[in-house]
């Protein structure tokens, strides 16, 4: 499709802002007026999931220190404060699936270089449960894989992991209530002999909960290394 093309559309079919959710002129993934309202993640961070920490002398946040991790490194476009809310909601619940592209696109301005130097063989979304699939007709963490997959040339497999069972909200349970609620749900039958190196995508990371069930079965499967990318982070217990 031609850029003439691509204009014709956004007047029918505008991107919407991922701040005020107001439709942004062509070209554009955020209105000039909401650029710096997202709080992005700065140093000193956990080397281990790329949380903000207030102390530089700690390498790791207190969940990372009290907690085993088996994926490698994470890192994190911004905090999960009120404006990262909202826009997540959008994103996750309300249709807005084009905010995927403007995460990705920071997510790589910021990292791109870091994200080379992990080496990844693929790329692989948090699964949702298939009744909260149905219900929202799509899941947005594989819609930052399709995304990631599109402008790194990094195979996605969308199907590598799998949930077993149907969990509460992990938004509704503190940090323990959390691990529990998760360890025993996800599951990766296989997967191919070449992948070794494994990037996990979804929207929030919050106590590490979900990446950390989701890298041990990916690990059982066959991956090496897991490392994790998300939309938002929360802040440091």
């Amino acid at each position: 499709m031609g850029k003439a093309a691509d204009k014709v559309l956004s007047l029918f079919y505008p991107h919407r802002c991922p701040v005020c959710q107001d439709a942004v002129p062509y070209g554009r993934r955020i209105c000039p007026e909401c650029q710096g309202k997202f709080s992005y993640i700065h140093g000193p961070v956990c080397l281990r999931c790329g949380k903000e920490i207030t102390d530089g002398q700690e390498e790791y946040c207190y969940d990372c220190r009290t907690h085993e991790r088996t994926f490698r490194a994470g890192i994190s476009l911004m905090n999960y404060d009120a404006a990262a809310r909202v826009s997540i909601q959008g994103f996750k619940y309300h249709g807005r699936r084009e905010y995927g592209a403007y995460y990705i696109e920071e997510i790589l301005r910021l990292y791109g270089g870091r994200i080379e130097s992990w080496r990844a063989d693929a790329i692989v979304p948090v699964p949702c449960h298939p009744s909260r699939l149905r219900r929202r007709g799509y899941n947005q963490a594989e819609i930052l894989a399709r995304e990631l997959s599109r402008r790194t040339g990094i195979p996605e497999i969308l199907d590598a992991l799998r949930r077993t069972k149907k969990t509460q909200p992990q938004k509704q349970l503190d940090s323990e209530a959390r691990r529990r609620n998760i360890e025993s749900a996800m599951a990766s039958d296989s997967l191919p002999g070449w992948v070794k190196t494994v990037i996990l995508t979804d929207d929030i990371y919050t106590s590490g909960s979900t990446a950390e069930a989701c890298t041990r079965a990916l690990r059982r499967a066959g991956a090496r290394n897991v490392y994790v990318v998300t939309v938002c982070i929360g802040r440091n217990s």
